[in-house]
Formats: C-alpha cells, sequence, structure tokens
C-alpha cells in the first residue's frame, strides 16, 4: 500500500489562492477534498489523494496532489464535459494552476466562438428558399 500523501500545505493554498484572484479578480473559495486515483496505470489499486476544488464561471476546478511537488489537475462543467490540460503530472504547482487556467480559457472562448457561429446562422435559407414541411407525426 503507498504511504499517504501529505495535504496542501499553507503556502500551496495561498498560492492557489492568489493565482486565482490574479485570473478572476476576486477571492474564490478554495474545498479541501479527496479524491482516489490511480497513480500507476501497472496497477489496480488507487491512492487517497488531497485535492483542492473551486468553481467558478459555471466550471468546477480540480488540482490533485499525487506525492509532495506532484500535481494533476482537470476542469468540467458536468460528467460529460471534463477537460485536462494534455499534461498528466506537474512537478510545480504554479504551472498547474495557471495551466489548467489558460486551458478553460481557450475552451471558454471556443466555445463563444461556436455559440456566435450558430447564432449567425440564418435559417431561413437553409432550403434555398423553398417552403419547409416538418415531419408527418402519425
Amino acid at each position: 500500500m503507498p504511504r499517504p500523501i501529505k495535504p496542501f500545505s499553507a503556502r500551496e493554498k495561498h498560492l492557489i489562492s492568489q493565482t486565482l484572484i490574479e485570473r478572476f479578480g476576486h477571492p474564490v473559495a478554495l474545498e479541501p477534498v479527496d479524491a482516489e486515483l490511480q497513480l500507476n496505470l501497472l496497477k489496480e489499486e488507487f491512492a487517497l489523494c488531497p485535492s483542492i476544488m473551486w468553481k467558478e464561471n459555471g466550471a468546477n476546478f480540480i488540482v490533485f496532489k499525487t506525492a509532495d511537488e506532484r500535481y494533476r489537475c482537470l476542469f468540467f462543467y458536468n460528467e460529460a464535459m471534463l477537460f485536462g490540460t494534455g499534461k498528466d503530472e506537474y512537478n510545480n504547482l504554479g504551472d498547474c494552476v495557471v495551466t489548467l487556467l489558460q486551458v478553460h480559457a481557450d475552451q471558454e472562448e471556443q466555445s463563444r466562438k461556436v455559440r456566435n457561429a450558430l447564432n449567425s446562422i440564418d435559417f431561413s435559407k437553409a432550403n434555398d428558399g423553398e417552403e419547409y414541411f416538418g415531419p408527418l407525426i402519425v
């Protein structure tokens, strides 16, 4: 059984808080949580990892501490919409949080562009001006 992972230190929590203030312009409530992660894909055992979670702009963010100075992260909107950073693990908490926030900002921008594109479609011209008759429901 793996040895227990130390919880986030006051310094680590402060670093996360300060980074979030810089990003969002206001303090964000951090919630300490525990998560079971499979740290070694070759083994079927799970480790209890201290984690920090916060919510902002409709998204949930989590930073997992997998060992001393080792971190993983993700954000999600719901169970079907999970996003990572493309990097499995970080050895610098600041890099982990900043990259997570940047990926979130990029994803938000992409979603905004898709919404704007859909809103700009003129569906009245979708059938080359022909009248549309919906499906016959019996």
